[in-house]
Order: C-alpha cells, then sequence, then structure tokens
C-alpha cells in the first residue's frame, strides 16, 4: 500500500474560502466539521459546469480514488492552507474481501487515507482473529469486521490491503515447521507421563526423605527422587551398563516413542531411515555417584577394584548414547551442558536440525541423578537447599512468601520432534508446535541471577520472536521458579517486563517436583505440551500465599482452564552462572 510520498510537511492551518477561490492541488474538507475529523481531499481537477456551479474532483491525499462534488461558487468551503503536488498522489481501490479465504498469518494493512498526517495500521491474523502487529495485547477484530473494512473502504476515504500468507511451498528450502508428536518422562510423581500429569492436577508432591545411610549426618536430607528402581524396569545387562541418569534416560525415550506411533524397538523396526533420526539430551553431570563410587573403591581395594565401566558411565553423554543404542538411532547423538538451563536448550538445537533439514525426526529433553551425598552437601553449603517435612506437604515453595530454597531431584523427560510433513505423511497424533527458542546469558555472577531479569527477558523474547509470534500470544508460561528468594523474583520481573500488565497465568512444577537440574528442562516442557493438549493449566504447589513482590497470576489451589485468547505457551529454564533458555510452544489446528 502507497503512502504519498508527496505529502508536504507543512502543518495544517484551515481557513474558509468560496469554492470559486479553489485550485488543483488544494487541500479541501467540505465543511467545518470534515476539517476537525481531520477529512480532507486533494482537488485533482475543477470544470465549470455553469455560471453557478464548479465541478470539482477529489482524491483522497494517501491516496485512493476520485469522486466529484458539485459547488456553488459562493459556497464556503475550508482549505488547509498548503497545496500538494497531484502527480504524488496514487489512485488506488481497495479489493472487495469477501470471497478471500483468510489464514492464520495473513496480513491486512489499514490506512486512513482522507488524514494526511494518518500512519498505515498492519493487523496480522493469529488463531482466527486480527491482532495488532504491534504486539501490543488488545480485543481482536473478527473476519467479518474486516471485510466490513474494506466493502467501504472506498467510501470512507480508507485504503485496505490484503497481504495472504506466503504458501509452504514457496518456502521449501527455508525452515521446516517443527511438531511434537510423542511424550516420556519418569520424574518423583512416578514412572510415565500418565503418573506426571495426575500427579499435577491433583497436587501431589514427590519429595521424600532420604533414608539410606549414605546420607546420614547431612544438614538436608530431601530430595524428589524417582520412586522406583529404573535398573528394575530394564533388562539386566543393559542396566548394568548404564548409569542411573542413562537409565532414565532411556525409559523416557521408549515411552515418548512408542508414544508418538512408532514401532517397539528403534528406527528399524519403524522403518526408519536411522540417519534421519537424532538424539539431543540435557544433562549437568548426569550420574555423579559413578564417579564418587569409582574413587571409592580405587580407596578401598586399589586399582584392581575399579570397574572398566567408571568412564564410560561417568561422562555426561551417556544417557543420549544409551538411547541411541537402543533405539539404533545413527544421525546423531549430542548432550547439552548449560546448568539447570540444560534440557531446554537441547530442545531448542533439536528444533533447530530439523528445521533445517539436518534430520527429520528428534528425540530431545534432558535426564539427570545428582541425589549424591556430595552434591547435597554442597547444595547446603550454599544454603541454596529447602528443608522440611514431606509428609506435611511439599518443602519448596516457588514464588511464596516463605521460599527459602529449592529441593534437589531427578530423572528424565524427553519429547519426539518430528517436521510436520513427516509426521502428518505417516498420520501422527500432533500434540502441538515446536515453534521456537531463545537463549540468553546474564553475564553477571558465577551462581546468582542477575536480579533485573535483563538476560532472562531477552530469552523470552527471543524465543517468542524465533516462533513468529507476538507478546500478546502467550497464554501461559511454566516458570523456571526454584523457590530460591533471588531467583524467582529476577524471573518474576522478567515475565511482568516482557508481557506487561497482562495477567497471564503463571504455574511452577518445583513444588511437585523438587529441582531436576538438567532434566527440568524436559520434564517441564512435556508438562507444557500436556498444558496445551488438555488446555488445564496445573497449580502451583507448595505456594501459600505469593510473595507481593512477584506480582505474576501465579495458579493456585486448583488447575485452570487455559485461555482461549492466544496460541503460546512458554517454557522457561535458567541455571547457576547465567544460562537462560526459553521454549515456545504453539498450539495447532
Amino acid at each position: 500500500m502507497t503512502h504519498s510520498p508527496g505529502t508536504p510537511e507543512v502543518p495544517i492551518r484551515p481557513y474558509t474560502v468560496t469554492a470559486a477561490e479553489v485550485v488543483p492541488g488544494d487541500l479541501l474538507a467540505l465543511s467545518r466539521e470534515d476539517a476537525a475529523q481531520h477529512r480532507w481531499h486533494v482537488v485533482t481537477h475543477t470544470l465549470p459546469e455553469s455560471p453557478e456551479v464548479i465541478r470539482v474532483t477529489l482524491r483522497p491525499p494517501l491516496g485512493g480514488v476520485d469522486h466529484e462534488e458539485a459547488l456553488r461558487r459562493d459556497q464556503r468551503v475550508t482549505v488547509a492552507g498548503r497545496r500538494m503536488d497531484i502527480t504524488a498522489v496514487p489512485r488506488a481501490s481497495s479489493p472487495a474481501l469477501d470471497g478471500v479465504e483468510f489464514r492464520d498469518g495473513d496480513r491486512l494493512h489499514r490506512l486512513r487515507a482522507v488524514d494526511p498526517a494518518a500512519e498505515e495500521v498492519t493487523y496480522v491474523r493469529r488463531w482466527g482473529s486480527w491482532q495488532l502487529d504491534s504486539g501490543e495485547p488488545g480485543e481482536g477484530v473478527s473476519d467479518a469486521e474486516v471485510r466490513r473494512w474494506a466493502a467501504g473502504a472506498d467510501r470512507e476515504g480508507d485504503l485496505v490491503a490484503h497481504e495472504p500468507r506466503p504458501v509452504r511451498a514457496a518456502e521449501a528450502a527455508g525452515a521446516r515447521r517443527v511438531v511434537v508428536t510423542g511424550l516420556g518422562a519418569i520424574t518423583p510423581l512416578g514412572v510415565g507421563t500418565g503418573e506426571l500429569w495426575r500427579g499435577l492436577l491433583e497436587g501431589r508432591h514427590g519429595i521424600r526423605e532420604l533414608t539410606d545411610e549414605e546420607f546420614d549426618g547431612l544438614p538436608v536430607r530431601i530430595a524428589g527422587t524417582v520412586p522406583v528402581d529404573p535398573a528394575g524396569l530394564l533388562p539386566r545387562q543393559a542396566a548394568r551398563r548404564m548409569n542411573r541418569a542413562a537409565q532414565f534416560a532411556v525409559l523416557a525415550a521408549r515411552e515418548a516413542w512408542a508414544d508418538a506411533g512408532y514401532a517397539e524397538g528403534g528406527t528399524r523396526e519403524s522403518g526408519l531411515d536411522p540417519e534421519r533420526v537424532g538424539v539431543s539430551l540435557g544433562a549437568i553431570l548426569g550420574d555423579a555417584s559413578v564417579l564418587v563410587g569409582g574413587d571409592r573403591r580405587l580407596r578401598e581395594r586399589g586399582p584392581r577394584g575399579v570397574s572398566p565401566l567408571t568412564t564410560p558411565m561417568t561422562v555426561p553423554s551417556q544417557a543420549a548414547s544409551q538411547v541411541s543404542l537402543d533405539l539404533h538411532i545413527t544421525g546423531e547423538a549430542r548432550t547439552v551442558s548449560s546448568a539447570c538451563a540444560s534440557g531446554t536448550e537441547a530442545i531448542g538445537q533439536a528444533v533447530d536440525r530439523i528445521r533445517y533439514g539436518r534430520v527429520d525426526v528428534a528425540l530431545a529433553g534432558g535426564a539427570e541423578a545428582v541425589v549424591t551425598p556430595a552434591i547435597m552437601a554442597s547444595f547446603a553449603a550454599m544454603r541454596a537447599l529447602a528443608e522440611g517435612d514431606p509428609s506435611g506437604g511439599s518443602p519448596s515453595h516457588p514464588f511464596a512468601k516463605d521460599r527459602d530454597g529449592f529441593v534437589n531431584g531427578e530423572g528424565a523427560g524427553v519429547l519426539v520432534l518430528e517436521s510436520e510433513e513427516h509426521a502428518r505423511a505417516r498420520g501422527a497424533r500432533v500434540y502441538c508446535e515446536a515453534a521456537g527458542w531463545g537463549l540468553s546469558a546474564d553475564a553477571h555472577h558465577v551462581a546468582a541471577p542477575d536480579p533485573s531479569g535483563d538476560g532472562i527477558a531477552l530469552a523470552l523474547r527471543r524465543a517468542v520472536r524465533d516462533a513468529g509470534g507476538q507478546l500478546g500470544d502467550v497464554v501461559h508460561v511454566n516458570a523456571h521458579a526454584t523457590a530460591t528468594v533471588d531467583g524467582d523474583l529476577a524471573e518474576a520481573r522478567a515475565l511482568r517486563g516482557v508481557l506487561g500488565r497482562r495477567d497471564v497465568p503463571v504455574t511452577a512444577l518445583k513444588g511437585h517436583l523438587g529441582h531436576l537440574q538438567g532434566a527440568a528442562g524436559g520434564v517441564e516442557a512435556v508438562a507444557a505440551v500436556l498444558t496445551l493438549h488438555h488446555e488445564v493449566v496445573p497449580a502451583t504447589v507448595g505456594c501459600a500465599e505469593v510473595d507481593d513482590a512477584i506480582d505474576l497470576d501465579v495458579v493456585r489451589g486448583a488447575p485452570r482452564a487455559l485461555p482461549s485468547a492466544g496460541d503460546l505457551v512458554l517454557s522457561n529454564s535458567f541455571g547457576f552462572g547465567g544460562h537462560n533458555a526459553v521454549l515456545a510452544l504453539r498450539r495447532v489446528g
């Protein structure tokens, strides 16, 4: 749509003249009311019709259709005190949109062409309604209203232009859309996504007292531990070659693989090219107990007492390699280690690998097993751990006025990601779109978050932008919220600064699960996908009274229906050293 470049930057100073004094180029208002309402036309032509009447041809100053007015020579009209180059004012008409089929992603440009100072306003169609492209939240405009705008545009002196979303075929060489087709989890709430989701909706927690003798003497002896031995759910020979985190990862990956509709056994049994499938898992340490146990045996028994499997079972990449082995995935098996943001960043990297054609399918998430005496003692020495009796309710209090630290935890969460065309071609059930992700770094402190929340805010904005969305599209945030005093406050400041005064429902799962470290992003992404799929937001456990300084709409008490006016859910993860990662998920129609 053209905005006339010939519009002079001269103030409008209305005054009245007779119609006989009007010449081409004048900005004309037919009445004082029109002038007050900034309704002007450019005189493009004058023609005497009779000794008493002049016929003038008028066009909106920013472009539009011509119309004629017959004016008496002595009739008083208002002019603007400036003239325009009529050759620079385009003739244009707004097409009717009655027969046009609108799609999400279409754009609509609207210009009040009779106002020389008007600016073009752009709307983008999202989730069935038209939203301002500025990203500011507001009431959506219906398709019917847009059609009425177009139908009356020429009469009202407006210009309306419809810009269809580019068809997917024209973008074949560009980024592909990525969707979620499978979910798997093993958490302190139990084995499987069913146990996870039921526990979240029922408000249960999986934080337990550590009763093993090796934890005796520690100042804090509670953690979010998986209630079953994962080794007992795997073939004995395979389990002996995996550390605890890898066992979690394999069990979660198997569940996700089956949930996506693939055959038990892996890629070959599913008829997939193993080179077009990848693994991307996050971990901080993986399983710290292997190295600690190897060192203990070295001291007690000497070098011959150390198992040859100690080194391959110690590395954080063991979870990804074991999933690759278990499902015969040869495309890639990558490990991301970025503190507590590891799981979310691993999912984001898998999204990009699929987007740009490196693989077609990926298992992505995180796995961790660091509930060990040394790690617990270290966290306690940092004064980072919460204390309390799990039998009286969750000791983890995210966003609460009485929060005093996180609860260490373990587990795994895995998503099956696919390119949309791959999933649709095989008739897969699609949970949602993995629409985008964002990273940033605080560059502030080795452990403490930047209290301003600026780094977190940058990751949030980048995730929404990468998803091709606007901040007004966000309908829910699955917060990182570990229940540390400074961490929760920094995240809340970032969310309020990015989302503005809109009350977007926020929930935090650390009260249910504890902090699963490198696995947190994977498990919380699973929960965010289920929130979109079931359109229900779980309540935050352990938050009896929200800290006044948090200033967020924290969902508490009971689950809440997911808002319908929008389509993006954000899943946040932030880690020691200032690692910030945010995943953006979108509803699919």
